[in-house]
């Protein structure tokens, strides 16, 4: 009797790329749609403006992890929200500030969050196909140090803008009258890299394993 071959159950539950792109793309449309500031709304979007095309260009040589689309995607979609109201005035946020009793709207901490949580899967699945770190002791905190360098690095670009715009620059920075705000982005794009390595890294290793054998053969 001849044996059946069938597909991983992974296989049969993967998300077409396509679709991740197509909801980024319509996402960012949406989030254009009627925003008051265009340049605000440009800067807030800028690295899912210029992210999906890059992955769509280089995807026949480096397709990506279905995990990792799923989050880029995801905080491709923050910030859109973010670039339409501005994440001082995004709605769930205001929602979150009144109901807890904040002193402000938590979106710019949840976004950042986003910064840190995201790009350690980015940088873990680069490390990990690209470099010699796959399996060493030092991919987890050389990612950690990865993320916290482009907190920084954003956090320079914002003091740019804000020397460049002037008070017109105040909603790209929604820095909500906090004199620690550029600490505490950072802070919270580090605790976002770490909960992401600690809550993913199983799941990330099954998928490159998967995405090595698809790609093998």
């Amino acid at each position: 009797m001849t044996a059946v071959r069938t597909a991983p159950p992974s296989a049969s539950r993967r998300v077409p790329p396509a679709l991740f792109a197509g909801v980024v793309a319509v996402g960012l449309a949406v989030s254009a749609w009627g925003v008051s500031d265009r340049t605000t709304w440009f800067l807030e979007t800028f690295w899912a403006l210029a992210g999906l095309p890059l992955v769509v260009l280089l995807w026949r040589r480096f397709p990506l992890t279905g995990l990792l689309c799923g989050l880029l995607t995801a905080h491709a979609l923050v910030l859109a929200l973010g670039g339409h109201y501005t994440y001082a005035q995004v709605p769930p946020g205001d929602w979150v500030r009144d109901g807890f009793g904040l002193s402000r709207n938590p979106y710019d901490r949840f976004g950042h969050l986003m910064q840190g949580f995201v790009p350690a899967v980015l940088v873990r699945e680069l490390l990990v196909r690209t470099s010699p770190l796959r399996g060493s002791r030092w991919l987890a905190p050389l990612t950690v140090c990865a993320c916290l360098a482009f907190s920084a690095c954003f956090e320079l670009l914002e003091w740019a803008a804000a020397e460049i715009g002037g008070h017109g620059a105040d909603a790209f920075l929604a820095t909500q009258g906090d004199v620690w705000d550029t600490q505490w982005d950072m802070f919270c794009a580090l605790i976002g890299a770490v909960l992401s390595l600690s809550l993913l890294s199983g799941a990330h290793d099954r998928q490159l394993a998967d995405l090595a054998a698809r790609t093998a053969g």
